[in-house]
């Protein structure tokens, strides 16, 4: 019996001892990331990587004086996102009211494409994230509605001023003295000349190029019409239903749409238990050995430049893509904006939050997973052979993390930046009735929508 209790306490002794260890580690690595974040905050403290609530307007940074959000314009902006009904001008008949916004970036799908390019208009289908959408056997690849890069996901906009790979959109900010190539290689680029952020002067292109229409007629036939009138009641009625409105509320509404509820946003805002110790190794190698935080310092974790990394374009994609080759003005990067030699092959820093599962990273989708991508950056060895290495951003150098480091930082990007619950910027339905994010027959049927 004494060795029985002697034997007990032993192991309790042992229990007790590795919880406290544990704990003081915990306590160890939170006062580290602490640490080490202040002194890459540019304030100094953790608040400036902390996001604000979806609704506090007045704290969303980015906003375009022309267009100051509203809860009544981010309403309409939802609504005309996922709208099918604006689908008016389709290149065959067939397609009318089959595709939205929303076709290439699906909110379960953490706001970005399904399929490793995204197509609007000339496809049918969609799975159960978008995977399975497919061109419309009936349509040429030459016809359909397909970019030439992969699509940036709509998320954390409001740290956004320049919109596109490419920067193209937008006059000011990065794009502030590129006057001379507005209009020049992308006649749609001379909507900057409106002198209105990235956001409001891309989603007027957007809806042109995406084939959709807005007219006073239509939102009244779609029901839309009411939230026109809420959103811009100072606005005379023939200014009030058109694409730049709709535009300005789809803005609106991105810059709403934000990953607030992710572990390290959590952690930031002080439950140290939001995030594993794992997802917190993996923050202190981003901040730290990785640096990561060098080109994506914001909280959103993108940056306001662009940077080459010698990434293969889509074109050069294993995988099916249309209307795009080696001759693809997006092959050079903001060159093919802004006509600059020093622009060649650099491409927008993106934002970092709800890349899990994606399936496709880099703007040539050439990576399939995020452990893919930390250890390309590791490796620091360009794959596109076309990109001189000269072009190449001194960033991009050997990272010499460790195989349990890379799982680390993998485990932080995946997990610790990952907001489960962006259903909630999504409605539960359209004004007009129809299924979306899709309403051709197929998709219809694979989504269960009547």
């Amino acid at each position: 019996m004494n060795k029985f209790i002697f034997g007990l306490i032993l192991a309790l002794s042992i229990y007790l001892v590795s919880c406290k260890v544990e704990s003081i580690s915990s306590d160890s690595i939170d006062l580290r990331l602490q640490s080490i974040i202040k002194d890459h905050s540019k304030t100094g403290s953790l608040d400036y990587y902390i996001m604000p609530e979806s609704d506090d307007y007045a704290n969303l940074p980015n906003q375009d004086p022309k267009n100051p959000i509203t809860a009544e314009k981010a309403k309409l902006g939802k609504l005309l996102f996922f709208e099918t009904g604006l689908a008016k001008s389709p290149k065959k008949a067939e397609s009318l009211n089959t595709y939205s916004c929303s076709s290439c970036h699906v909110p379960e799908k953490n706001f970005t494409a399904g399929r490793v390019q995204g197509i609007a208009d000339g496809a049918v289908g969609f799975g159960h994230l978008g995977e399975a959408r497919q061109k419309n056997r009936n349509y040429l690849g030459s016809e359909v509605d397909a970019q030439g890069a992969r699509p940036l996901p709509t998320i954390n906009l409001t740290y956004v001023r320049v919109a596109l790979w490419s920067g193209a959109f937008g006059a000011n900010g990065l794009n502030e003295g590129t006057k001379e190539a507005w209009g020049v290689k992308d006649s749609l680029t001379s909507i900057n000349y409106l002198g209105m952020e990235g956001l409001e002067s891309n989603n007027t292109r957007a809806l042109f190029v995406h084939r959709q229409e807005v007219d006073k007629e239509l939102m009244q036939e779609l029901g839309l019409k009411k939230f026109f009138d809420d959103a811009f009641p100072n606005l005379p009625e023939d200014e009030r239903y058109t694409k730049q409105t709709a535009s300005n509320a789809i803005a609106a509404y991105f810059r709403t749409i934000l990953t607030n509820r992710a572990p390290f946003q959590k952690w930031l805002k002080g439950d140290v238990n939001a995030m594993t110790v794992q997802q917190k190794r993996g923050a202190e190698l981003f901040f730290g050995k990785a640096a990561c935080i060098n080109c994506h310092n914001s909280p959103s974790f993108n940056n306001q430049r662009f940077a080459a990394v010698g990434a293969l374009n889509l074109f050069q994609n294993k995988q099916e893509v249309f209307r795009t080759d080696v001759n693809d003005l997006r092959n050079i990067g903001r060159a093919g904006f802004t006509g600059v030699d020093d622009d060649l092959y650099k491409y927008k820093v993106p934002q970092l939050y709800n890349l899990k599962g994606v399936g496709f990273y880099l703007h040539g989708a050439s990576k399939n997973t995020l452990r893919e991508v930390v250890e390309y950056f590791n490796r620091a060895i360009p794959e596109n052979a076309q990109v001189p290495l000269d072009r190449i951003d001194r960033q991009f150098k050997p990272l010499h993390l460790t195989a349990s480091e890379i799982d680390d930082l993998t485990e932080f990007l995946e997990n610790g930046l990952y907001d489960p619950d962006l259903i909630r910027y999504k409605p539960e339905f359209i004004m007009s009735g129809m299924c979306f994010p899709n309403n051709d027959p197929t998709s219809k049927k694979q989504m269960g929508c009547k």
